[in-house]
């Protein structure tokens, strides 16, 4: 069977008995009710620190009924990994989250679905390894127990056409709670809406099966001259500010120029700090890359600091 600690570091035994002997008790019982809400790294953790906490992870099911796998797990989860990790929840569960976690496959993720008919939560986002036919093939198998599937992530798997879109929304729409939420309407930086019953749609630029967003600043020029269609599609189709989710007119694009190559509107641009050298900002989610030389307020680019490295040499 498969090593469930993911190669989680222990302490040697020589670091364990450096002091005074201590006498092992058992862990509060306070610490048991947090289980549920622990990520799966942490549950993994957690269940390597004795064996009081390894038996209660392995008695209750609580913790594993929402099960999340995201960053650093998903690159090394695989199909024999996640069947284990699901089997803890005995059938119970509800919902299965697997983000970029490339080497699932159809087969693995068909044994899960089996095996677990009360999911209600499908999110399997950027899993490359899976294909359109294998979503559905799941999807099927949930519909046939009478489950109703409440919301389903399927943006970043390849080769999504309309028609495979259009299957999945018939196993969906029943549930009315879905029905009442607008999905992709606002650009959200902060991650996904989990209550819009499928993440993707079709964009009315380009006709294909993507995310698609709406410009969120109310004083848009199109917004403000009544072309709100103007300002709907996929990111690929109208370039939208990684900060604000503004849409960013093309004249705007070479002048807010980021450092990450992220694209940034004009009003978000003159907020961010600047390279002392390029006059360049990084966006928020790229902004630990700034090197602060010291004695100076502003901050150093990568690039510009090993310009400045190579004119040192010389």
């Amino acid at each position: 069977m498969p090593n469930l600690s993911f190669n989680v570091d222990h302490a040697s035994p020589e670091d364990e008995n450096i002091g005074e002997p201590t006498v092992p008790g058992q862990p509060h019982e306070a610490l048991l009710l947090v289980l549920p809400y622990l990520s799966l790294s942490g549950l993994i953790a957690v269940g390597e620190v004795c064996t009081s906490l390894r038996d209660a992870l392995r008695d209750d099911v609580l913790p594993w009924l929402e099960l999340i796998v995201d960053d650093p797990l998903s690159w090394r989860m695989c199909d024999e990994i996640l069947i284990e990790i699901t089997s803890k929840a005995n059938g119970k569960l509800r919902t299965l989250g697997l983000f970029n976690c490339m080497k699932i496959t159809d087969g693995g993720l068909q044994t899960v679905i089996e095996r677990n008919p009360l999911i209600n939560k499908l999110y399997v986002p950027a899993c490359t390894g899976l294909t359109p036919e294998g979503v559905i093939n799941a999807v099927k198998t949930l519909s046939v127990h009478g489950n109703i599937l409440q919301s389903i992530k399927i943006n970043g798997i390849y080769n999504l056409q309309k028609q495979h879109l259009q299957v999945l929304q018939s196993y969906v729409q029943e549930n009315p709670k879905t029905l009442e939420h607008k999905c992709s309407t606002h650009f959200r930086l902060e991650g996904d809406c989990n209550i819009c019953p499928i993440d993707v749609e079709i964009c009315p630029k380009c006709n294909e099966v993507r995310k698609v967003f709406i410009c969120p600043i109310e004083t848009c020029v199109r917004k403000r001259d009544r072309r709100f269609s103007e300002c709907r599609g996929c990111s690929s189709c109208i370039p939208r500010c990684i900060q604000c989710g503004a849409c960013v007119e093309p004249d705007d694009l070479e002048e807010a120029e980021a450092i990450c190559v992220d694209i940034l509107c004009m009003r978000c641009w003159l907020q961010l700090p600047k390279c002392d050298f390029c006059n360049k900002p990084y966006c928020k989610q790229h902004a630990e890359r700034q090197l602060n030389p010291s004695g100076s307020r502003g901050f150093v680019c990568e690039l510009c600091a090993v310009y400045e490295e190579d004119d040192i040499d010389v």
